[in-house]
């Protein structure tokens, strides 16, 4: 990966993931300006399996400015662009064992295509998530220590 353009980092909070897939994203007209700029809103976004494509859903792109009249909705359903060996098995994981897809990252490749790292994850629960919280104040408090000592 290359140029981070996006991360959804609500993702990171609520849930644990087991497996990522990189896959295109299908974009219409001005989108692709619209990400160059940096305009886009993973929240509550989520991908779906319909009809053997895989269907991006609540990704917010802003309109482009300089664009007219040739402007998509801003959060309509993208398709994402996957082999359908790849689909099948994400298909399988999830009726088996009741996961969910989340994008976790807008990028760039090595080409300079926009890619979106899409993962497989089971949701935190409440304790879950005061568990990481905790660790993460032990963590930040001995770095504090240890960045004491070496002064």
């Amino acid at each position: 990966m290359s140029n981070i353009i996006a991360t959804n980092k609500k993702a990171y909070r609520d849930f644990f993931f087991n497996e990522t897939w990189e896959c295109g994203i299908a974009l219409v007209g001005a989108e692709v300006k619209s990400i160059r700029a940096g305009n886009v809103n993973f929240k509550d976004s989520f991908a779906r399996v319909e009809d053997n494509e895989v269907l991006l859903y609540n990704l917010h792109i802003d309109l482009y400015q300089q664009a007219s009249y040739l402007n998509a909705d801003p959060d309509r359903p993208r398709k994402l662009l996957l082999n359908r060996k790849e689909i099948k098995k994400m298909l399988g994981k999830i009726t088996q064992k009741n996961m969910t897809l989340v994008p976790t990252k807008l990028y760039y490749n090595k080409r300079g295509m926009v890619k979106v790292e899409l993962a497989l994850g089971t949701g935190k629960k409440l304790y879950d998530k005061r568990e990481a919280i905790k660790k993460r104040d032990i963590d930040r408090d001995i770095s504090r220590a240890v960045r004491g000592r070496q002064k």
